[in-house]
């Protein structure tokens, strides 16, 4: 019987390329059973994952990536959303609108 083992960044590559994916496709579907299935929360894996060297928030809103968007923002906490609404004022409308309406301007 043989067994094969990851190496940590190999599986931590895999978990950011699915998320990515993901955030692309704008599945939020998927995307929350595969963090589920993870146990990973959006709040604690924001600030480690780039997609295509853009943060998650910024890289939906290039997208227009909306339902993945708007659970982000949901998820993280105000002062995070705050800090990146510079970056995606570029984006989606929607995206901005749900930005500007958690952070409370």
């Amino acid at each position: 019987m043989t067994s094969i083992v990851s190496p940590p960044k190999a599986q931590a590559a895999d978990i950011a390329l699915s998320i990515c994916e993901y955030v692309a496709a704008d599945d939020k579907r998927r995307m929350r059973s595969f963090l589920k299935a993870n146990r990973l929360r959006i709040r604690d894996i924001f600030s480690d994952i780039k997609c295509n060297g853009q943060n998650l928030l910024e890289f939906a809103a290039t997208r227009g990536s909306v339902e993945i968007g708007s659970l982000m923002i949901g998820k993280l906490p105000r002062d995070v959303v705050s800090e990146n609404l510079p970056l995606i004022q570029h984006g989606s409308q929607p995206l901005i609108d749900a930005a500007n309406e958690r952070v409370g301007g």
